[in-house]
């Protein structure tokens, strides 16, 4: 069996592979997230391990034949998250994570001190990023900032925890702005951006590759083999691929979490920072990807179901789904930037808003308009990925939104591009972790990364489109208004 963890935003998630390719049991922790003043965004690490700990105690409560039989771990995770410690191996502050956007002056700074920053690191310097947090936290706490002796990742904290080691993998160590991304290396003239040097980082190993042992202490501890692997893993977004047998040029995802994802594998390392995307590596060696980030995707729409009342996001998807056409196309429009946006604006003060709220504007309406203006800010990031070199005729469809018939025949409307849906595409990065560990093993890519079974095929309806198109035009305009 292979176990892999997948440490989100909002939850731990974890689940027990077996060879076949069956997801024998799965569990999950909740998490919270804590926001001290606009902008800022943190957890407390602690909080990841105890979660972690909460959904391996029920995998080994309701699988423990499975549980016991696990050979190895891999880890996924929330990407761009510094997590401090000083050199006793103390966490110093909460957490900043990847939605926190307090550093947009440190970023602006990065760019004019060194001008090759997006060739190396594969993107513009951005707020959501580790390294400007990082420049954020010397300039307004100066004490903190004297006793950090490493800067781990999210995921790579619940390495820690596990084996004692201070490592990462490539695609994770991508989104620090610290990575010479090329030659999937630190690179000295980033890390010189924030005062670091190579001693500060983890050791980097490949996804792929095993990255340690789990202690003896916590081995007991979690009632596993102390020869149980942990491979080099992925951050969310690489290990959703992996998950959905995306590793070859072409393939590609479309993730409906917390954020919105478009990622397309690339055959070599093809930056273009214009257009605000990300060129990162993928946790396969030798492979990179690109990337569009939208930072409110399904999270927008947990924000307007709390708001309205609803019973949860499910509820209103399906009563925004009973809207005909015509109703569709007199609805407000949602402009969905409610924590700044990346790509294609890289704007952190932007923020969201409805356009053309009347007297018939009901909780189903507004429901529409956030899901439509989600998928009005993939489509944007699927242009910037376009403009960027990238060619894909096929997404799959990830993450909590995906449960929506609705949204994901909308999204293949609005994309005009075939969309298909999985039966696990719920726990696509810890899917993609479990196939990491697995890989860690020696197994063989090509029998890993299988593709996994369609579930439904979601094709452009031209009725929609009709719709859907003059309000994309109008969507593109409120920005630049």
């Amino acid at each position: 069996m292979f176990l892999g963890i997948d440490i989100g935003t909002s939850e731990v998630k974890a689940v027990l592979l077996d060879t076949s390719h069956r997801v024998v049991g799965s569990a999950g922790s909740v998490l919270t997230v804590s926001r001290p003043h606009p902008g800022h965004s943190e957890q407390n690490p602690h909080d990841w391990w105890s979660a972690t700990q909460a959904a391996l105690g029920e995998l080994r409560k309701t699988h423990p034949a499975e549980y016991a039989a696990v050979r190895a771990i891999g880890l996924s995770g929330q990407m761009h998250g510094a997590v401090l410690l000083d050199a006793q191996d103390r966490v110093l502050r909460p957490a900043i994570l990847w939605n926190d956007t307090r550093c947009s002056e440190e970023c602006v700074q990065m760019m004019a001190e060194l001008p090759e920053l997006a060739q190396l690191g594969g993107s513009l310097a951005m707020p959501g990023f580790t390294a400007p947090k990082l420049r954020w936290v010397a300039r307004h706490e100066p004490e903190v900032f004297k006793q950090v002796a490493k800067v781990l990742l999210p995921k790579d904290y619940v390495r820690l925890m596990l084996t004692g080691d201070y490592a990462t993998d490539m695609s994770d160590a991508s989104g620090t702005l610290w990575l010479d991304v090329q030659q999937r290396a630190w690179s000295d003239k980033l890390l010189a951006l924030t005062g670091f040097t190579q001693a500060h980082m983890p050791r980097l190993v490949e996804g792929s590759q095993a990255s340690g042992t789990l202690t003896a202490e916590v081995a007991q501890s979690l009632g596993l083999s102390k020869d149980v692997l942990v491979a080099g893993g992925a951050g969310d977004n690489a290990a959703s691929a992996v998950g959905m047998g995306a590793v070859q040029a072409g393939q590609g995802f479309l993730s409906l979490g917390t954020s919105g994802v478009l990622f397309v594998v690339t055959p070599s390392y093809q930056p273009n920072a214009a257009s605000a995307t990300h060129a990162f590596c993928h946790a396969i060696p030798g492979q990179w990807h690109q990337m569009s980030v939208m930072l409110s995707a399904a999270s927008a729409l947990q924000w307007v179901t709390h708001l309205l009342g609803v019973a949860n996001e499910g509820a209103l998807a399906n009563q925004a789904a009973s809207l005909t056409l015509a109703e569709r196309a007199a609805a407000p429009l949602f402009l969905p930037y409610l924590a700044g946006e990346r790509t294609p604006h890289n704007d952190a003060n932007v923020r969201g808003s409805f356009h053309g709220l009347n007297f018939e504007t009901d909780a189903t309406r507004l429901g529409y308009s956030v899901i439509e203006g989600v998928t009005f800010g993939l489509n944007d990031g699927l242009a910037a990925l376009k403009a960027a070199g990238s060619t894909v005729k096929r997404l799959s469809l990830v993450g909590g939104g995906s449960r929506s018939a609705m949204w994901a025949q909308q999204l293949a409307s609005a994309l005009d591009i075939e969309i298909v849906t999985h039966a696990s595409s719920t726990v696509g990065g810890a899917l993609g972790a479990a196939r990491l560990g697995w890989l860690a093993t020696g197994a063989d890519p090509h029998a890993v990364c299988l593709p996994p079974a369609v579930e439904a095929t979601y094709t452009p309806d031209a009725a929609e489109q009709e719709v859907l198109m003059p309000r994309y035009a109008q969507f593109r305009a409120l920005y630049k208004r």
